[in-house]
């Protein structure tokens, strides 16, 4: 199976950022989870308010906010 993560707007809409269009997949979650916990803050700078995860284009949880808490 191959993991996704979806990239979108507050309002749910997708987002296509230059460098990362959520073209990724990865082998596990695991390995998915931990490039996001890498490269959150860039996505974040590039227009992404949140994520879902996906597994062979099936939600598996989502959307998760990229902005940090306060």
């Amino acid at each position: 199976m191959s993991w996704t993560w979806r990239y979108e707007a507050e309002d749910g809409a997708l987002v296509t950022v230059a460098g990362a269009s959520g073209s990724e997949s990865f082998p596990s979650q695991g390995d998915a989870e931990t490039w996001i916990g890498e490269t959150w803050s860039e996505l974040l700078d590039g227009g992404v308010a949140q994520v879902t995860l996906c597994e062979a284009g099936r939600k598996v949880y989502g959307p998760m906010s990229l902005r940090p808490t306060t």
